[in-house]
């Protein structure tokens, strides 16, 4: 990546900046190409572990590892050069002490030359953040439902239904930025919820499954752009209608592979003479 295209990159604290100026557009990515058409219309480009799920039809991003996330953070940084780029820290990598946090984090942000690192979880990963931001590592927190905790939380569902539930996610919202983390992933959290904790925090937040009322907003570009017809949770909205076109288009070409029609005169190539 030249040095050019780094200083063309949105910044964490650039992101931060945008709290109350305009709404944060940010997507997922996994691959060069998908970031090269992402890049100029988004502020936050997220390699996430979700990339278990979407690329390699994993149950859960438990199975994702350090290597999968440095690969694809590689690839993305290839692609996007205006975008802030952030990355996940894999299931394992960081929750056993702070230490371990920030090996895992400057091995990503040495590797893959992303801005910033992604982390799950609330109080329990405050100390975490605030020894990272404190060393130079930029964090993107996220609080509500955790799919790095699905074993443990019962699924994947709406959570803040009760009182309980919603006290806990405002504390780890305020925890986390209180931590320094530059901004703050809400996912999973009924709408009330998350407005008041957009409105607590200082950090702006970026909502999946959240609220309009967040500061931006996320999601995974493979259910944006229609890719999945089978799974469609309540908060995603596609934009287009991928699946068909693709599956169309493969039946054509099988279609015409078998007929011998493809390839054609124009597509081989001629002796020279």
């Amino acid at each position: 990546m030249s040095v050019e295209a780094k200083r063309r990159r949105l910044s964490p604290s650039a992101i931060r900046a945008m709290k109350g100026e305009r709404p944060i557009v940010s997507l997922t990515a996994y691959t060069t190409p998908i970031a090269r058409l992402l890049d100029p219309h988004v502020d936050l480009l997220l390699v996430g572990d979700s990339v278990g799920m979407v690329l390699y039809g994993m149950d859960s991003t438990v199975g994702v590892t350090m290597e999968m996330m440095i690969a694809h953070g590689q690839a993305v940084a290839r692609g996007a050069t205006q975008a802030c780029l952030v990355v996940d820290l894999p299931f394992g990598s960081y929750q056993e002490s702070k230490e371990q946090a920030f090996r895992s984090a400057v091995r990503l942000m040495k590797e893959t030359q992303c801005s910033a690192v992604k982390l799950e979880g609330g109080e329990e990963m405050a100390e975490t953040v605030a020894f990272l931001t404190r060393r130079g590592v930029p964090v993107l927190g996220h609080v509500g439902l955790m799919p790095q905790l699905v074993n443990t939380t019962g699924g994947y569902r709406s959570l803040g239904h009760s009182d309980a539930e919603a006290e806990t996610i405002r504390r780890d919202a305020q925890a986390i930025d209180e931590a320094g983390a530059f901004a703050i992933v809400v996912e999973g959290t009924v709408e009330p919820v998350a407005r008041e904790i957009t409105a607590a925090v200082a950090a702006p937040t970026i909502g999946i499954g959240a609220s309009p009322a967040c500061d931006g907003q996320i999601l995974v570009s493979d259910d944006m752009l229609g890719l999945f017809n089978d799974f469609k949770p309540r908060f995603v909205k596609h934009f287009a209608e991928l699946a068909p076109q693709v599956s169309a288009a493969a039946g054509a070409y099988a279609e015409e592979v078998r007929a011998r029609s493809f390839p054609g005169p124009d597509h081989t190539f001629k002796p020279r003479r």
